[in-house]
């Protein structure tokens, strides 16, 4: 029997922090950060530079049969997202990204050819942070440690209003919480994968909870399951 991958999975919704706690997480441990999400976004980047409709299944399967997607580690533990030569970072996370990215995902064909490219990489893996929401139930489900990070949609359209203030854009409260829920809809109804918690995974709500409390849970978590 092969040893059981040295992964730690967090799943989540939309806004529950998975990003920015699974980085935090990585920096702590001395272990590499995986932004799953972040393979998406960048399709959907290249999707709309090449003329592909996000409802074009058999155009999205075909730009990733010539998708030369890598992801290197910045000096502050961030994900940078590389398609070719091209640093597609900062364009991955605009808004309109973020929908789309949500948009192509939801493609059987594309979700399949994706979770080979993700799960390479969580086999090959010293030691791997992954965050997604199919992490522990599709990506990695041998995974030792898997938790489902969530917090109440009021929770997480307020922390989604930060980051967007905090780069120069403003948008009405009601409105992100919308975008929230509906992002919450989306994915836990599609057909490819939905949103669930792993019935192995820890559930953690974070709504109460600081961003150090958080990381500090999660260190014992992976202390209880020998990782560290």
């Amino acid at each position: 029997m092969a040893p059981a991958p040295r992964v730690i999975a967090l799943d989540g919704p939309a806004g529950s922090g998975k990003s920015t706690i699974a980085r935090r997480l990585a920096r702590e441990i001395g272990w590499t950060f995986f932004e799953t999400g972040a393979i998406y976004r960048a399709l959907a980047v290249i999707a709309a530079e090449r003329g592909v409709a996000l409802d074009d299944a058999a155009g999205l399967e075909a730009l990733i049969d010539d998708f030369d997607l890598s992801f290197r580690t910045a000096p502050d533990g961030s994900n940078r997202v590389r398609v070719g030569e091209r640093d597609l970072t900062e364009r991955c996370y605009a808004p309109e990204v973020s929908r789309g990215a949500s948009q192509v995902s939801a493609w059987p064909g594309v979700r399949q050819r994706l979770v080979r490219f993700q799960r390479e990489a969580a086999l090959a893996s010293s030691g791997l942070i992954m965050e997604g929401r199919d992490i522990g139930t599709v990506i990695v489900p041998e995974a030792p440690l898997k938790v489902f990070l969530t917090a109440t949609p009021e929770a997480r359209a307020q922390r989604r209003l930060l980051q967007l203030r905090e780069a120069g854009r403003e948008l009405p409260f009601d409105q992100v919480l919308a975008e929230v829920r509906e992002r919450d809809e989306r994915d836990t109804k599609r057909a490819a994968a939905p949103l669930r918690q792993a019935d192995d995974a820890v559930l953690l709500d974070t709504t109460e909870l600081s961003f150090e409390q958080v990381i500090a849970a999660l260190v014992q978590l992976a202390r209880d399951r020998a990782l560290l």
